[in-house]
């Protein structure tokens, strides 16, 4: 006989669990003292939302469900920020959220909600366990459903008292995840499109990928000398310096790729939905009836012809297809080789950032030491706002696992996904880009990263405005501003509040030492970059957007 709160934990630990986030909560105590006994490392937040996020970047980095821990009421409601990141990014990820005692339900008691109505549309499932012999049960489907066909978020509610009544249940066991393979004809009919095709494009996207399955496709890529972009946010999954790489399928597409895509006339889409952002606004590719001949590899196929009518549909994973490509290979050199070399060329002039601008403070510049001076093996995190430009336009990814973006664009991302992904990874230098707005929406956790010495560097750019809002205003309401001024602290200040290092950098050529300073503390640092408002993009000024 085992309590509620001990089944938890004993299938958390069957399923291979090396850590959880969580922010504590009385609703789950039982849960919380059977962690005592265990090797699990449990990260203390400081906010749910925070939380989440930190589970969803080790779901992301990994590809094994990230594991959070919540309370009821407000506590699950500021984690939805994170189910909806991991719901929209297809990343794996388990809630659990304690319940109130189950003779309360349905009375509006103290912080109760109806998780099933409230969080259907930001999970793939949503459960609630009443009997805790179903706890095997429960646990092994949340696994199963968080990682099969396209992954997702999974959220189970534990009744309080169910977690401290005692029952006999089955020894849990480790969950197995579902692989879909294609056919040998798929793979056939592929190479008869490659090889009557004159201006082929691959777009890579979407999760369940493997540093292996990545090494693969640039292998195929290699023999049929086709070009690849990768699509919003999943930049990781092809080496920007290959020959063969043709740039960031995302938010402010290079022009000369958005023409090639278009132009195209057969599209590899491998992995992703190629949804709103990489599409361009689903202005790329027609819906439903793409110009271009299509081919989508997706792992679920309930999204194959959801937007787009693909001539060849496959449902697989990106590691399983993949794996099925080793004996695909050209009769001939392909036709298109110029081509892929054109691409990559006007990548590699897209991707040299600007050595001027307004204000005192580059960021080319500072772009280019990065470059110079970071691991080809760092990771790179980062919330959403136009400071991201600098990072996803200029930052040429080399390794599989080492970006945490939401490709959902959520705001506040990046500080908690850097500490999940230092937690992760210790050895690796681990760099988070935030706005002054992004970074204060879960700028909290920079003190999580202090308590377990987590040595990340955060890059706040300050330009006290909500900059991409800004942006828009000024193109839709010229002159106009309205609430998108921001008063901000002293971030370098802050971070040596909070028990971390601190910098401010108001030139450009102080850049370089506060980093290397940063990096030499050993402690969670903060460098706070103060940019001209002006410097809104690369290439346009406030100014330029406003007056048209």
């Amino acid at each position: 006989m085992k309590t509620g709160g001990q089944l938890i934990v004993d299938a958390l630990v069957a399923n291979g669990v090396k850590r959880i986030a969580c922010v504590p909560g009385e609703s789950y105590l039982a849960v919380l003292d059977a962690l005592y006994d265990t090797d699990i490392d449990v990260l203390v937040c400081r906010q749910e939302g925070g939380a989440a996020m930190m589970a969803d970047a080790w779901g992301r980095l990994t590809g094994e469900p990230g594991i959070c821990m919540v309370t009821r009421g407000p506590g699950a409601t500021n984690a939805s920020a994170g189910l909806h990141v991991a719901r929209q990014d297809s990343i794996p990820m388990i809630l659990f959220i304690g319940q109130v005692q189950s003779e309360a339900r349905e009375r509006e008691a103290f912080q109760e909600i109806e998780y099933r109505r409230a969080f259907t549309e930001v999970a793939k499932w949503v459960g609630e366990i009443d009997d805790p012999a179903r706890i095997p049960e429960f646990v092994t489907r949340a696994f199963a459903v968080a990682t099969s066909g396209r992954p997702g978020p999974v959220v189970l509610t534990l009744p309080e008292d169910m977690l401290t009544r005692s029952a006999e249940a089955p020894a849990a066991k480790p969950y197995q995840p579902v692989e879909g393979h294609p056919g040998p004809a798929q793979v056939k009919r592929l190479g008869e499109m490659l090889e009557s095709a004159k201006r082929p494009i691959a777009i890579l996207g979407g999760t369940r990928w493997t540093a292996e399955s990545v090494a693969e496709f640039q292998r195929f890529a290699e023999r049929w000398k086709l070009p690849v972009g990768c699509s919003f946010r999943r930049q990781m999954l092809f080496d920007h310096l290959h020959p063969n790489y043709a740039g960031d399928v995302g938010i402010g597409i290079n022009p000369a790729l958005a023409k090639e895509i278009k132009e195209a006339d057969l599209v590899l889409l491998l992995g992703g939905r190629f949804s709103e952002m990489p599409s361009s606004g689903y202005t790329l590719m027609d819906s439903p009836y793409p110009h271009q001949t299509l081919v989508h590899v997706h792992p679920d196929s309930s999204e194959l012809g959801r937007v787009y009518r693909p001539e060849l549909a496959i449902a697989a994973s990106p590691s399983d297809f993949v794996g099925a490509l080793e004996g695909l290979t050209p009769a001939s050199e392909p036709a298109w080789s110029a081509r892929t070399e054109a691409m990559h060329a006007a990548y590699r002039k897209w991707s040299t950032p600007p050595e001027t601008g307004p204000g005192p403070v580059q960021m080319g510049p500072i772009m280019n030491w990065i470059e110079a001076n970071v691991p080809e093996d760092a990771i790179f995190t980062n919330g959403a706002g136009n400071y991201a430009t600098w990072v996803h336009r200029f930052h040429r990814f080399r390794r599989f696992a080492t970006q945490a973006a939401p490709a959902s664009g959520s705001m506040g991302y990046g500080l908690p996904a850097a500490v999940a992904a230092k937690q992760l990874h210790p050895e690796r230098e681990v760099i988070c880009f935030a706005g002054d707005g992004c970074f204060l929406m879960h700028g909290q956790e920079f003190a999580t990263a202090v308590r377990y010495r987590l040595p990340i560097i955060t890059v706040v750019v300050n330009n006290g405005i909500y900059g991409t809002i800004r942006m828009h205003q000024e193109r839709e309401y010229p002159g106009r501003v309205s609430a998108t001024d921001l008063t901000n602290p002293d971030f370098a200040a802050l971070a040596r509040a909070y028990g971390g290092h601190g910098e401010t950098v108001e030139k450009t050529e102080e850049f370089a030492a506060a980093f290397l300073r940063a990096r030499a503390s050993g402690k969670p640092s903060i460098i706070e970059i103060k940019l001209d408002p002006e410097a809104i993009t690369p290439t346009r000024t406030l100014s330029d957007i406003r007056n048209g």
